[in-house]
């Protein structure tokens, strides 16, 4: 059974979203106004992409616009989470390298119809698991190449090229990045029940065809993480993806 859509599904959100926030400001978190407006613009951005979806999946054209627009709104906040000079705008490398791939295969092999009904959502999955990795990744990276910064300057003064002293500070922590996806693959099924899982589950289908779509979303997941995370390490190290502010560019 779905869940009512009414006044007081709205009731048990705004009390949730009200403990979040209030959550955080007690534990001084330094989030509770970033909680507040992500749950405000959650829901305004759901209300209107479930009125939107209904138009997309109708013609092509639209449907392209749409998953281009998921793709940009993800390369954005990506980007702006790792730095805030401009070179944000490499984030869009690691996240379509992920996530293309992938989705031409389902597409070539018909596992994914070209329906908009079906595309949107596996693709929507799929950014939003190369975005995270990508943040994450990128952002442990560049922490731990200002903190040990000495360290790189040591390996390049015994020999080595700028991308292999920086590759050899900032790899074990990019790969950090992985572990979320990683464990909530081993533990599925034991300690969580996935979105996807549950969703087909309240949708009407067997328990076997749910864990097979659960399944199905988990390795494409670690697929598409891998991917992001290596690039964005890739970058990071080659200096394409940094924090060196734009005045102190002009000034050297």
């Amino acid at each position: 059974m779905l869940l009512p859509v009414n006044v007081t599904l709205g009731i048990v959100l705004a009390v949730l979203l009200a403990v979040a926030v209030a959550v955080a400001a007690l534990a001084r978190l330094g989030r509770a106004r970033a909680i507040a407006v992500a749950g405000l613009r959650a829901a305004l951005q759901l209300a209107a992409v479930s009125y939107l979806i209904g138009w997309v999946v109708r013609t092509v054209p639209w449907l392209l616009c749409f998953l281009g627009l998921m793709f940009a709104v993800a390369v954005r906040t990506a980007g702006r989470r790792i730095t805030r000079n401009g070179t944000w705008w490499w984030a869009a490398a690691p996240i379509a390298a992920g996530v293309a791939p992938v989705v031409a295969l389902l597409l070539l092999t018909g596992l994914v119809p070209p329906r908009g009904l079906s595309l949107i959502p596996v693709t929507g999955i799929l950014i939003g698991g190369a975005l995270t990795a990508t943040v994450l990744g990128g952002r442990r990276a560049l922490d731990e190449l200002e903190t040990r910064r000495g360290e790189v300057e040591a390996g390049m003064a015994l020999g080595l090229l700028d991308r292999e002293a920086r590759m050899e500070v900032a790899r074990p922590v990019a790969a950090d990045a992985l572990l979320p996806g990683l464990d909530q693959t081993r533990t599925v099924g034991l300690v969580t029940l996935p979105g996807a899982f549950v969703g087909m589950l309240l949708g009407g289908a067997s328990p076997v065809q749910a864990g097979a779509v659960q399944l199905f979303v988990l390795v494409s997941l670690m697929a598409v993480q891998a991917v992001a995370v290596a690039v964005v390490l890739e970058l990071v190290t080659r200096g394409r993806l940094n924090r060196v502010s734009l005045l102190s560019a002009e000034g050297e």
